[in-house]
Parts: structure tokens; sequence; C-alpha cells
């Protein structure tokens, strides 16, 4: 266990999450490609990170990393993959991955091959398992996910798994995925979907999901903000961002592809804003206001964004356009919902007005 002494060493300060995890797996010996395995990441990815890692912890390479990841209490002698066998928990892969995107319409690929998922319920049915990180989902939460109050005559979720399996099947086996329940019928040591006494789910570390790694993404960008590296998080921002490619999720039916849409949409304009922000203290100011207008001409009534790209313009010189923003914005909403500029954006007009830069402050800061 880590003592006390250890805890505030560097790799529990200067690293982010995902980086004490890739430390930790070095520590344990695991080579790139292991890690890429054990975490769901890509291994350029996981290269990625083990410079980083050996750049702000001022290590010379691997075998000093290992050390380290010792030293401050990390990995524990006698405790990790090398000793007690494949981790447990992560559902490795011994031949090729799925990769599976639902930040866009819904597509997988076995290595850079696509694959055909069916009809659009059967691809909710995927996507509800994909979304739900590894946990079990029952019969009636697929049902009610996917087809609301209308829920199919007969017995379709089986056939539908069923399915799917077959379009997921890679004939790698798979090792170290504990079972919790009896094997069912199409389960085998390579079904990336199995059956337990609570429900379906995806195996654990089976395939790469693009919504988990934009939100491990996230989070190290939120550690090197906290770090004092705004540059380092700008750029992880871009690399979330990279990952959308259209409406999340788009076309799949049902009330829990839905909800998704709308809360990974807003994701999504929550990053673009951070990512403003971080530019703008950065004093990138033309790249911010570029991915501002972009981002305002895609929701003209999302009222902090057109407040945020007011502020912006002003930062520029452009008080004008700045005006023009909020113009813009006041007749849309007057005619698409017939309501008046919240207070928020009132306010940043009203400070534009009287030249006050400093009261309009940095919005989309936030997490």
């Amino acid at each position: 266990m880590p003592t006390t002494a250890t805890i505030g060493r560097p790799a529990d300060t200067a690293l982010g999450q995902r980086e004490r995890e890739v430390l930790h797996a070095i520590g344990c010996g695991l080579r790139d490609d292991e890690i890429a395995a054990a975490l769901g990441l890509p291994e350029d990815a996981v290269a990625g990170h083990v410079a980083r890692i050996l750049a702000k912890l001022g290590l010379r390479d691997r075998a000093a990393a290992i050390v380290h990841a010792f030293d401050c209490g990390l990995v524990v002698p006698g405790h990790g993959p090398r000793t007690t066998g494949p981790r447990r928990d992560v559902g490795r892969m011994t031949g090729p991955r799925v990769r599976i995107s639902l930040l866009g319409p819904l597509r997988a690929w076995v290595d850079a091959r696509p694959l055909e998922l069916g009809h659009l319920r059967q691809q909710a049915v995927l996507a509800a398992l994909a979304l739900c990180a590894g946990r079990h989902v029952s019969r009636q939460e697929l049902l009610d996910g996917v087809w609301g109050m209308e829920h199919p005559v007969t017995n379709v979720v089986p056939v539908y798994v069923y399915r799917l399996r077959k379009a997921l099947h890679t004939g790698a086996p798979r090792t170290g995925t504990p079972r919790t329940g009896p094997l069912r019928t199409g389960d085998g040591p390579d079904a990336l979907i199995e059956h337990g006494r609570c429900g379906y789910r995806l195996v654990p570390g089976a395939a790469e999901v693009d919504v988990a790694f934009m939100e491990g993404l996230v989070v190290e960008a939120g550690a090197a903000v906290r770090a004092g590296e705004p540059a380092e998080a700008v750029r992880l921002c871009s690399q979330a961002l990279d990952l959308f490619h259209g409406e999340p999720l788009a076309g799949l039916p049902g009330p829990l592809a839905e909800l998704e849409r709308l809360r990974l949409t807003e994701r999504r304009i929550s990053l673009v804003r951070r990512k403003a922000a971080l530019q703008i203290r950065l004093g990138r100011l033309a790249e911010a206001t570029a991915e501002l207008y972009a981002l305002s001409a895609a929701h003209p009534l999302h009222e902090p964004v057109a407040a945020m790209l007011m502020g912006a313009l002003f930062r520029g010189g452009r008080q004008a356009d700045a005006l023009s923003v909020f113009d813009r914005a006041r007749r849309r909403l007057a005619d698409d919902l017939g309501v008046p500029p919240s207070g928020m954006l009132r306010r940043t007009y009203e400070m534009i007005l009287r030249g006050d830069e400093a009261g309009l402050g940095l919005t989309g800061t936030a997490s």
C-alpha cells in the first residue's frame, strides 16, 4: 500500500487520471500493445501518454518509470499482471479488436474492416450496451430504451443479441474475463456480448467505444488545466472533438437514443466552449472566434454560445460584430420560440455597449 510519504509524490500531482493508469500498467511490466488492450485505448495514444509521463516526471526511460511507479506506491510488489496472470477485470482479447463509434451514425469495425450491424432497432440495442460501459442491461431496460411504450409482441431481444454476436465475431478468444452467471446459448469464449443473471453486457475491455475515449480525454484536459498546462488542455479538447462525426447516434430509434443524442450534443457544445475559453487565455483569439462562430451557426438558439461569441468579438476589437450577434440571437429567439433574450445575454450586450471587457469574464470553462 502507498505510505503517507508517497501520496504527495509527482505521480499523484503532476499526472492526470489516465496517465496514472498508464504509469501503473508500465510498473506492472505491460507493453504498449498490452496497455492499449487493457485500457481500451489506441496504441498510438498509449505511446503519447508514455512520452508525456516521462517528460512530466523527468524520467529518462521506461525502466525509470517502472522504478518510479513502485517508489510512489502506484504498484505494489507482487500485485500486478506479470505476477498474478492476466487482469480479470478488462476482458482482454488476444486477436483483432472491435471499435464502436456512437458520436455520429453508429458504426463498428474489426481492425479496419467495417461491420454490418443490421437494421436500426438492432443497432439501437448495441448502442444501449455500448453506452452502459460494461454493466449488465436487463431485457426490460432494453425494451424500454429501444422501443419505449410500444414493446414488440415477440421476444426479439435475444434474437437481436444473437445477430449482434455474429456481426461482432472476431474469432479471437478472450482471456481473463470472469463470468457472472451460467453460460447461455450463444455465449462462447469469443462472444463480445455476454448474458448473465442481470441481463446483457459488452464484455469489459473487449471493444473500444468512442464515447468512453472522449470522456477520458475530457478528464485529462481538466487535469491539464489544474496542472497549469492550458495548451495541452486545448490539444486534448481538440482530440475529443475530432471524435464527433455528425449527430450522435444519428437515426437510431427509441427514448434512450434520443436522450443520449441531446446529452452528447450538449457535451460537444461544452467542449467547444471550454476549448475557446482556453484559447482566449492563451491569446489565440482568432481561433476561438472562428470555432464559436461555427458553433453559433449550428446552434443559433443557444444563448451561452452567443454570449461567448459576443465576448470574443469584443475582445478582438469588433464591437459592431458583437452587437450584431445579439441582434440575430434576439430575432431568432422571438421568431422561433416567442421569447426575449435571457438576462445573461442582455447583460453581455449591456457590458459591450459600456465597453466593460473586465465584466465579461471567461465563460465556457465548465468541465
